[in-house]
Parts: structure tokens; C-alpha cells; sequence
């Protein structure tokens, strides 16, 4: 009998539902991740972790908003000892977790050929997508003493088997669904039509998917997902949507976005009843040269500013930050 399988949405009997208390909350998840040239083909051999250090900044910083980031790692970086020197601490403390990221191109067993498909892990063969997650899964707990309970597929790149893969390996929560977003086009799965609020994958409940938040802005907002998709092939009619206030997609992330779209998400998300925002970005990021979002010392404070006018403003609005354990405690399972 087939397990469950994240490609598909599921149904709204299928969402989880959470304890009287828990109202509604935020969560960080950061791709820690190495650096490599985003423009440029992928290559198994071309990649640094000179960033891992600026985790230990971020994580202060988000410490001093009772934030508990969840930092998504993946082969590079659990084995490189800085990221451990860099976060190990809070991990212990309980002010930082750890899921996995897998990036199967940098992952043991190097066995497939790199390329646009093979980069997501879901279009690997079964064995050898399993056999990489499991190797990262085991390396990530060896290295910060704790088993991961949270994964995003590197690109999103979930298959049609992944969800059986992570309840053998014990992970709780997958976050690799990026709503209103489609992938097909280079070889990955295609998310549009999948929700944005928390469900469970198997009728068991004993794994959660946690789509990361992703919202339309705008009069057209309630057919976004109708005009969206025939708009990928034209980025200057989104352009024009979006500079006459009719329509903009809006994901929760400080690259890409501003500080002003992104609160106007925020409230968006709140105002529909999310009980999750989800937040992303990639650790390279953290130092500038390495992504597009942050060039230079200048972008970096962007960026740490971005945080902390949604940090501010989250609170003002009474979201208070989650994390792993939190959603895993309030989870109502009955």
C-alpha cells in the first residue's frame, strides 16, 4: 500500500488543529547552507562555509526577541566545526534547534549526476534519496547531540516517496512546501494549489507538513492563484500588477521582499487566521558578497533591520515566536 505522499494537497480534513492556547504564532527557519554561485550550474566541488560563523550574530540577535530559530542544515555545514562552534550553544540551551536541509548534489553517497533535476532530491531514485537523508540526518545528530525533528528539501524538491523516508528517520515536521509556488517548469513539484495552513500528511498524524507562508496582497488577491501561473513567462505584467497596487505575491522572507511588503503579508496571514507564519531565508545571506539579497555591509543592515521591524511589529500584533518543540507540545493529535 502506498504511503503518503506530499505532491499532493490534501484536504481541509486534513488540517491540524492546535490548543486553546496557542493562538497564533510565528516561526524562523533559516537554509544553512554553504555559499556557491547562484547563477552559475551546479557543481559538487565549487561551494565554502566561510558564512557558518555570522550564525552565532543572527542567533544573539534573535535571543534578544525570545526568538528560537530553526537552522535547516545540510551536509557542508553539519560537517564543517564551525557551525557547531557557532550554534552548538544555543542548541544545547534550548534558544536554537537544528532540522535537516538536504542539497543532494553536496550529499553523500555521491552517486547520480549533477544537473537541474537531480538537484531535487524527490526525483533521485527512492534508495538513494533515502540513503542521503539519512546519512545528513545521522551526521546532524552526531554533531549537536539532538535528533532533528523538522527537514525542507533543498529547491523544495520533495518526491513522491519523501514522507515515507522521513517517518523512518523519526523527523516530525516537514517544511519543504513552498505554497503559491510552481516548479514544474525546471523539473520540480508544483506547489500552487497547496495551502498554506499546517496539515497532517498521513492519517496517522505522526508527521506535519508546514508549508512556508507565501500570501497575495491586492483587489485580485482572492485570484491570485488563478492570474499567477500565466504570468510566469511575462515578470514585467507581474511588475506592473504589483506597482498599481492590483496584485503582488508575497513570501515571508527578507530577500526579495521589503520590510513594508512583508508586514503587509504579515497581516494578511493574521487576518485569514493562520495559526503558523513561516519565515525563510538562507544563511548566506548573513555575510555580505554571497547571495544576491545582500551585497555589501549596507545590505546586511537591511537586513537585520527587515527582522526587526517584523519582530516589532509581530508583537504588537500579539503573534508570539514558536519553534519545533512548541508546535510539536500543542499539536492536537485526537
Amino acid at each position: 500500500m502506498p504511503g503518503p505522499n506530499l505532491l499532493e494537497p490534501p484536504g481541509r480534513r486534513a488540517f491540524a488543529s492546535f490548543g486553546k492556547g496557542f493562538g497564533q504564532r510565528f516561526i524562523v527557519t533559516v537554509d544553512t547552507e554553504e555559499e556557491f554561485d547562484w547563477s552559475a550550474p551546479l557543481d559538487r566541488e565549487k561551494h565554502s562555509v566561510v558564512t557558518v560563523p555570522a550564525l552565532r550574530k543572527f542567533q544573539q540577535f534573535c535571543e534578544g526577541f525570545g526568538v528560537v530559530p530553526s537552522y535547516l542544515i545540510d551536509w557542508p555545514v553539519a560537517s564543517s566545526a564551525s557551525a557547531t562552534e557557532a550554534i552548538g550553544d544555543a542548541v544545547s540551551r534550548g534558544t536554537a534547534e537544528v532540522g535537516v536541509q538536504l542539497h543532494p548534489w553536496v550529499s553523500p553517497p555521491f552517486v547520480e549526476e549533477v544537473g537541474e533535476f537531480n538537484s531535487f532530491a524527490g526525483n533521485l531514485p527512492f534508495e538513494l534519496e533515502r540513503e542521503k537523508l539519512r546519512t545528513l540526518r545521522d551526521r546532524i545528530e552526531s554533531a549537536f547531540g539532538v535528533a532533528p525533528l523538522i527537514y525542507r528539501a533543498g529547491r523544495y524538491g520533495l518526491g513522491p516517496r519523501t514522507a515515507e523516508i522521513l517517518r523512518e528517520c523519526g523527523i516530525a515536521i516537514d517544511t519543504s512546501v513552498r505554497a503559491r509556488w510552481d516548479y514544474s517548469g525546471t523539473g520540480g513539484p508544483n506547489y500552487r494549489e497547496h495551502p498554506l495552513h499546517p496539515y497532517w500528511a498521513d492519517p496517522e498524524r505522526s508527521l506535519l507538513e508546514l508549508p512556508l507562508t507565501t500570501v497575495y496582497w491586492g483587489p485580485l488577491r482572492q485570484v491570485g492563484n488563478v492570474i499567477y501561473p500565466h504570468l510566469w513567462r511575462t515578470p514585467q505584467v507581474r511588475g506592473v500588477l504589483a506597482r498599481a497596487g492590483l496584485l503582488e505575491r508575497i513570501p515571508l522572507t527578507p530577500e526579495g521582499i521589503t520590510a513594508e511588503e512583508a508586514l503587509r503579508g504579515v497581516d494578511i496571514a493574521i487576518d485569514e487566521g493562520l495559526p503558523v507564519l513561516v519565515f525563510s531565508f538562507h544563511s548566506p545571506s548573513l555575510a555580505p558578497g554571497h547571495t544576491p539579497y545582500v551585497r555589501n555591509a549596507a545590505d546586511l543592515d537591511a537586513l537585520y533591520d527587515w527582522w526587526r521591524a517584523l519582530f516589532t511589529h509581530l508583537e504588537k500584533r500579539g503573534v508570539k515566536p514558536t519553534s519545533v518543540a512548541d508546535i510539536m507540545t500543542s499539536l492536537k493529535v485526537d
